[in-house]
C-alpha cells in the first residue's frame, strides 16, 4: 500500500487553493494531506488545508527556520513548498533533508542569483538572454538621468523596486502634471515625474529601484519544472494580452526560458516572464516559486504541481509535453470557503504554537475572496 503524501505551504498567495486542489486530484491517485500557515487567519489556503496554523508574527529568518524545521518534525512534512523566507529555508535544505523534508525550491545559489533584479539581469545577459536596457536608480539625479535617456530614445520610463516579487512597487513616469485627471476613475500605475523626484528629496529612507523603458504586450510567463539533474522536464507559457489569456509553445519564448532554468539550476517550479521590447522579447523577471497563474495549465491537461511533488519524493515523471493547448480565457473572481470562525489572532507574547485547527469537511460555508481567480473560457 501506498503511503500518503505530507506537502506544507506556508503563508503562500491565495490563489494557491487551486494548486492544493490539482495536489488532490493527481493522476496518480496518490492519497494527499495539506497542512498550511499562514500569518492571516482568514486566509483561503488555511480553508483548503487539511490542517492549519497560524505563523508566529516578527521572526527573524533563522528563526522562521527554527520554526519550519519544528513544523516538519511535529507534522511529518514530506514536501515542503516555501514562500516565505524562501532563501533561509533553502540555505537549510540538509536539515530539513536529516528531518525527512525534501524542500521543494531551487538551490541557495539560484535563488540568490534572482533575488535581485540587477544581478539577474547581468546573469543572464552572459548566458545570451535579451533583457531590456536598465539603469539601478538610488537617488533623485540617477533617477532624472535614466527618465531623459530612456526618453531621448522614445521610451516611456518605469521603475519596479530592484528586488521583491510580482508587480508591487511597479510605476510608470509620466510628465503630465498631477491634476483632477488622475482622481477620477481607478488607481492608475502613472506617477507625474515631478511628484517622484519630490518624494525622494524628503524621502528619509533609502530607495533601490531599477529604471527601464515600459515593455510591450504580449506577456509571456513560461512555467518551468526542472528536475534536481537540472533538466527542463516542462515548460508552457502563458500569455497575456489586456484581458486576454492563452497557452503557447513557440520557441522564442521557451528557448530562452530553458536556458535559464537550466543554466542557473531553477530546481522544480518556476515562472519566467518574458515582455516584447521592439520586435523581440526579452526578460522581464524570473521567480524561483510556483506562479500563483500555474493551476491555469491544467487547461492543457498537466498537472504540473503534482509532477512537481513527484520530483521532490525521486520519482521523476520524465518529459512531459501538454496533449493539447487549451482555449484562450480570461479570469474572474469568485467565492472561496472560510473557516466558519477565524482563527484567533496570534499574540506577541505566545510562547507555545497555536494548536493546529482542521479545514472544515464541508465546503457550504461562506465568504467571498476577491483575490481568487478561476480561468474561464471566452
Amino acid at each position: 500500500m501506498v503511503s500518503r503524501v505530507r506537502v506544507w505551504l506556508n503563508r503562500t498567495y491565495a490563489e494557491n487553493v487551486f494548486f492544493m486542489d490539482q495536489l488532490r486530484r493527481n493522476p496518480s491517485d496518490r492519497a494527499v494531506e495539506i497542512h498550511a500557515t499562514h500569518g492571516d487567519p482568514d486566509s483561503p489556503v488555511l480553508a483548503a488545508a487539511d490542517t492549519a496554523e497560524l505563523e508566529p508574527e516578527s521572526l527573524s529568518p533563522a528563526g522562521y527556520v527554527e520554526y519550519a524545521l519544528d513544523q516538519c518534525a511535529r507534522r511529518g512534512i514530506d514536501v515542503f513548498v516555501p514562500r516565505l523566507h524562501q532563501s533561509a529555508i533553502v540555505a537549510h535544505r540538509a536539515e530539513f533533508e536529516s528531518a525527512g523534508t525534501a524542500v521543494l525550491a531551487p538551490p541557495p545559489e539560484a535563488v540568490a542569483v534572482f533575488h535581485d533584479k540587477v544581478i539577474a539581469y547581468e546573469a543572464v545577459q552572459a548566458i545570451g538572454v535579451p533583457v531590456p536596457p536598465w539603469y539601478r536608480v538610488r537617488s533623485e539625479d540617477e533617477l532624472l538621468a535614466a527618465v531623459e535617456e530612456l526618453e531621448a530614445r522614445g521610451h516611456k520610463a518605469c521603475f519596479k523596486p530592484a528586488s521583491g516579487a510580482g508587480g508591487v512597487g511597479f510605476r510608470v513616469i509620466t510628465r503630465t502634471p498631477f491634476s483632477l485627471m488622475q482622481l477620477s476613475g481607478f488607481p492608475s500605475p502613472y506617477v507625474p515625474l515631478d511628484l517622484v523626484l519630490e518624494a525622494l528629496r524628503q524621502g528619509a529612507e533609502p530607495v533601490d529601484w531599477l529604471v527601464m523603458p515600459r515593455l510591450e504586450q504580449p506577456e509571456v510567463s513560461v512555467d518551468c519544472l526542472t528536475g534536481p539533474d537540472n533538466r527542463v522536464r516542462l515548460a508552457v507559457g502563458r500569455t497575456k494580452n489586456g484581458r486576454r489569456r492563452g497557452f503557447t509553445l513557440h520557441e522564442q519564448w521557451l528557448d530562452p526560458a530553458r536556458r535559464i532554468a537550466e543554466g542557473f539550476g531553477l530546481h522544480y517550479l518556476s515562472n519566467i516572464q518574458f515582455r516584447m521590447f521592439g520586435d523581440r522579447p526579452v526578460l522581464m523577471d524570473v521567480n524561483t516559486r510556483p506562479a500563483g497563474g500555474l493551476h491555469q495549465l491544467s487547461q492543457c491537461g498537466v498537472n504540473a504541481p503534482w509532477a512537481a511533488v513527484q520530483l521532490a519524493l525521486g520519482e521523476d515523471p520524465g518529459e512531459m509535453v501538454p496533449p493539447f493547448l487549451g482555449q484562450d480565457y480570461t479570469v474572474v473572481s469568485g467565492p472561496r470557503p472560510l473557516r466558519p470562525v477565524s482563527l484567533p489572532q496570534q499574540r506577541p507574547e505566545a510562547t507555545e504554537p497555536l494548536p493546529a485547527v482542521p479545514a472544515p469537511a464541508t465546503a457550504g460555508q461562506t465568504g467571498a475572496v476577491g483575490a481568487t481567480a478561476r480561468a474561464l473560457p471566452l
